[in-house]
């Protein structure tokens, strides 16, 4: 396999990382949409100053945030799922870490396996807060 470019995303980026997060949106039947695109965008640009956001790809084809201060990955997103984007991004972020965690929507049974082959364990299940629909599974990651 290719050696898949991670790097730190710079603002100019927000836009790509919105498009990506859009596009999953769409494309996901079960994930009603709640906010509009430039919400989405306005949430990842409010973010910015305070997370690690890493990206893959030249148009992006995926990014990662992280939360530096509490080790939690609140976004993993990919616009191709398996092709080692979403590896990439995440071994990134283990790196130099000792703890990683996040929430996954409890549909997406493709995120729960590729989480679990990346090591993470379900710690939970969160109900959803309105406006919030979606059950949510609680995982970590330790090495």
């Amino acid at each position: 396999m290719t050696d898949l470019q991670v790097r730190r995303a710079g603002e100019a980026d927000i836009p790509g990382c919105a498009a990506v997060v859009n596009g999953w949106i769409d494309a996901t039947p079960w994930f009603p949409r709640i906010f509009s695109e430039s919400e989405i965008e306005g949430f990842i640009r409010e973010a910015f100053t305070e997370r690690e956001i890493w990206v893959s790809g030249e148009p992006i084809e995926a990014y990662l945030s992280l939360d530096p201060a509490t080790l939690k990955v609140g976004a993993l997103y990919c616009a191709r799922t398996g092709a080692g984007l979403g590896k990439a991004l995440l071994d990134r972020a283990k790196d130099g870490r000792e703890r990683l965690w996040l929430h996954t929507h409890a549909p997406n049974l493709a995120a729960q396996r590729f989480y679990r082959r990346e090591g993470f364990v379900e710690t939970g299940r969160i109900a959803p807060e309105p406006p919030e629909t979606v059950e949510e599974i609680s995982m970590e990651w330790t090495r």
